[in-house]
């Protein structure tokens, strides 16, 4: 109520249209604020570029940030590592293991840590992973300890943690120490505590 006796009272001296035009301005001023606030919409605040990993075995990967948006091509795995690249809103524009690019509403995404080993040893001709690079999984952060598993290319497990070389990860009913650099869902850097 007090802002209509205020505009009132600035526009008792203003003809028609001065007060239209005055109208206009602040109808132009509420609209920019409004498509301002819902386009840039809530940040997370966390560092970019980040890894996360998809939640539902369903996940639409759309061409842009926004339901409106074509459904490029469909996620089928949950726990499948992603890189979170670019925020949008309720949106994150992601990059999974092969490179590909695409926009995914962020409550289908956890912060919970996966990778995928060696996803650029797997290989595209049929016969699978005949002769592919096993990975070994060991019992401690050494080579020397003793091998729990051989897993091949493109396993995916959790991460639990990791200090720049070794990662503790948990793959099927294995727990075990994985050389980091071996991994896709940690950088190669990254310490994770």
């Amino acid at each position: 109520m007090s802002f209509i006796i205020t505009l009132s009272k600035l526009t008792a001296g203003l003809d028609r249209m001065g007060i239209f035009l005055m109208g206009a301005l602040v109808f132009v001023a509420l609209l920019a604020t409004c498509s301002t606030a819902q386009a840039e919409g809530p940040s997370s605040g966390l560092d970019l570029p980040r890894f996360a990993s998809l939640k539902s075995d369903k996940v639409n990967v759309r061409k842009g940030p926004g339901k409106e948006y074509p459904i490029d091509w469909v996620f089928r795995r949950a726990g499948l590592p992603v890189e979170i690249i670019k925020e949008f809103g309720h949106w994150r524009q992601i990059r999974d293991f092969q490179g590909s690019v695409g926009w995914v509403f962020h409550a289908l995404l956890s912060g919970r840590r996966t990778m995928v080993v060696l996803p650029w040893e797997i290989r595209q001709a049929t016969g699978g992973a005949e002769g592919a690079k096993m990975t070994p999984i060991y019992g401690s952060a050494s080579r020397k300890a003793n091998v729990l598993v051989n897993v091949e290319p493109g396993v995916i497990g959790s991460v639990l943690k990791c200090d720049r070389t070794w990662c503790n990860v948990s793959v099927m009913n294995y727990r075990g120490w994985i050389l980091q650099k071996t991994l896709w869902g940690v950088y190669e850097p990254e310490i994770i505590e």
